[in-house]
């Protein structure tokens, strides 16, 4: 096989079921006999492009305020998530996350697919904002999450203090749409396999195998 089988992945680092379904991927890749000629790649998708650097008031208030439900139903919400978070190993703390933009997160992680660093910046992300409760659109915050991740932080200040890689996020955002995708996290295995949502690991393993059995036969 002349080059590898590809994973293409659309998720925003403040989607807890991004999260959940990368953890689903991770363990899929664990069981198939080929992993080591997967390249996964993920691409930009902003739940919220409008949403300040830092926002005001907790997740909980913001999601009472978008579905016009009450404290208690968040909570139970919440802790749902929590819990499903909690079956694959993820320690979720939405009660102290602080969301904001994500645009530079994402500008970062094209800085670090394009320097072998994405998966590891993907990880961090992650763990700062459902994990430790870390401002994901604060500058100062994500230069040295980059740096956790092994980013050289003179690239990291440059970027963050330009525009660069602007364009690559835009990008990514108009291929999902092109792709009719609307929600996260969205998988496409081999360019030719769509997976919507954050499906269980036998779901995307058994995928994976259809992909790796036809480019065999072909």
């Amino acid at each position: 096989m002349t080059h590898p089988l590809t994973v293409d992945v659309w998720s925003d680092v403040v989607c807890p079921w991004c999260c959940i379904g990368r953890a689903h991927l991770l363990a899929a890749l664990s069981a198939f006999e080929h992993a080591d000629e997967v390249e996964v790649t993920y691409h930009s998708f902003e739940l919220d492009p409008s949403a300040p650097p830092v926002s005001e008031g907790t997740l909980a208030e913001q999601l009472q305020r978008k579905f016009s439900v009450s404290a208690a139903e968040i909570d139970a919400m919440q802790d749902q998530v929590a819990q499903r978070a909690a079956s694959v190993g993820l320690d979720f703390r939405l009660d102290i996350a602080r969301p904001g933009s994500t645009f530079d997160a994402h500008r970062l992680l094209h800085l670090a697919r394009a320097t072998g660093h994405q998966e590891a910046l993907t990880d961090r992300l992650f763990r700062a904002y459902f994990s430790e409760g870390a401002a994901i659109g604060d500058p100062a915050t994500l230069a040295q999450l980059a740096a956790d991740a092994g980013l050289d932080p003179d690239a990291v200040a440059e970027v963050l203090a330009s525009d660069r890689f602007a364009d690559a996020v835009r990008a990514d955002e108009a291929t999902a749409g092109s792709l009719g995708v609307s929600g996260v996290p969205f998988f496409v295995i081999d360019r030719r396999y769509g997976v919507a949502g954050a499906q269980p690991s036998d779901h995307l393993l058994g995928a994976l195998r259809q992909a790796w059995t036809e480019r065999e036969d072909t």
